[in-house]
């Protein structure tokens, strides 16, 4: 097919001005932690109703969504018109799978939120190269710069991880599971097939002329701790996040990742006490960032708290926030004095909507009664003092 002249003029264009963006990128990840917000599956909704959502996160000021794209031109554009208002991706890719790759199938009435899929262990790094490629080629060719990419989600869990059988025994296996246990060893197969597909993003984002200083991100983990129960209760096992990013970096993570991704939920409960506080933020500090180290530091990686937040089930209208905002700012402030510290990198506020198809997630949208809520507002905030701490710099 013949390009016309104008329109090869026209990509060229936007390839300039995003290698421009990129590099202002680059360097304020280099300067402070990036704050972003996640958005539930936008490839769902409308093509207007993604125009609705992209204006109101330009209104709000938002730059930096967390979100997974569809692997065709429909994701490609929507990324298009999120960047032509000045927003970029933090994108979640997954493996690639064989047909015929054994799958686990979504059980509803057993296990609601244990979602269905492929082990990690049966991910083909042939055809997950392909699709990488694929993907970054695009991204190129259309002038996108993302903010992250960000390999699966909570593979230390069940409900991600269908390497983990259902049901469990409601257990948080340590790194000693990992080898001496049959179900940690299973899992610990999955975690090996897992380095080999980070080994193969990486390889193709070196490669991308506009996404090669893209920070590559550990698949949010959530925070378990060894010696603890699962937080709800139910026959879901987990692996410790200490005993995950050990077993990770024991066969080469910290030579593949800019960051550990880590998803923080702290307890919600008696926002504005001083003693809650402080036991939040001593949770924060010897769990969820406990792995977390300044980048060249010896022993570690950054960590960027991919998901983050505290619902709120009154849905009433106007929103009742008060509690939700004492809650986040008193978070807000806790990230800050990590970020100082250079530990932290990015915080991903979950979520800015709801989703029709999983109403689980209207008590975590910030943005509801058409309208975005204060705690949002807290949520969102450009971080305080950012040119004082390091963000990511690409050490891999």
């Amino acid at each position: 097919m013949i390009v016309p002249l104008f329109t090869k003029q026209r990509r060229a264009i936007a390839i300039f001005f995003a290698a421009i963006l990129l590099l202002a990128s680059v360097q304020a990840l280099a300067q402070g932690m990036v704050v972003g917000v996640n958005v539930v599956n936008p490839m769902r909704a409308s093509v207007a109703d993604q125009n609705t959502l992209l204006s109101q996160l330009k209104a709000a000021q938002v730059r930096v969504i967390r979100c997974g794209i569809s692997d065709d031109e429909k994701g490609i554009d929507f990324a298009r018109r999120a960047a032509a208002l000045g927003i970029r991706i933090q994108l979640i890719v997954g493996p690639k799978y064989a047909p015929d790759a054994p799958t686990r199938p979504y059980q509803p009435n057993e296990f609601p939120d244990m979602w269905g899929g492929h082990p990690l262990s049966a991910a083909d790094p042939v055809l997950s190269r392909t699709a990488f490629q694929h993907l970054f080629d695009n991204l190129d060719a259309n002038g996108i710069a993302l903010a992250g990419v960000e390999l699966g989600n909570e593979i230390n869990w069940a409900a991600f991880n269908p390497e983990f059988p259902l049901p469990g025994e409601g257990k948080i296996l340590s790194l000693q599971d990992l080898a001496d246990d049959p179900e940690g060893k299973q899992i610990a197969n999955g975690f090996l097939h897992y380095v080999k597909i980070l080994s193969v993003l990486k390889e193709v984002r070196d490669h991308s002329r506009l996404n090669r200083s893209t920070p590559i991100i550990l698949g949010g983990l959530v925070s378990a701790k060894d010696g603890e129960k699962p937080y709800n209760n139910k026959k879901e096992d987990m692996v410790s996040l200490s005993a995950t990013i050990a077993f990770l970096r024991a066969h080469g993570l910290d030579a593949l990742v800019d960051a550990y991704g880590i998803h923080s939920y702290p307890s919600a409960g008696q926002p504005g006490n001083p003693a809650a506080a402080a036991k939040r933020a001593a949770r924060l500090d010897s769990v969820d960032l406990a792995e977390c180290r300044a980048e060249g530091t010896a022993g570690g990686k950054p960590c960027w708290i991919t998901e983050w937040g505290f619902p709120n089930k009154d849905l009433s209208c106007p929103p009742n926030e008060t509690g939700r905002t004492l809650l986040i700012e008193e978070m807000r402030t806790d990230f800050a004095a990590a970020a100082a510290e250079h530990r932290l990198v990015g915080i991903d506020y979950f979520s800015w909507n709801s989703d029709p198809w999983a109403k689980q997630f209207d008590f975590d949208s910030v943005y509801r009664c058409g309208m975005l809520t204060e705690s949002g507002r807290k949520a969102i905030a450009p971080a305080v003092g950012q040119e004082k701490s390091p963000g990511v710099v690409r050490g891999s």
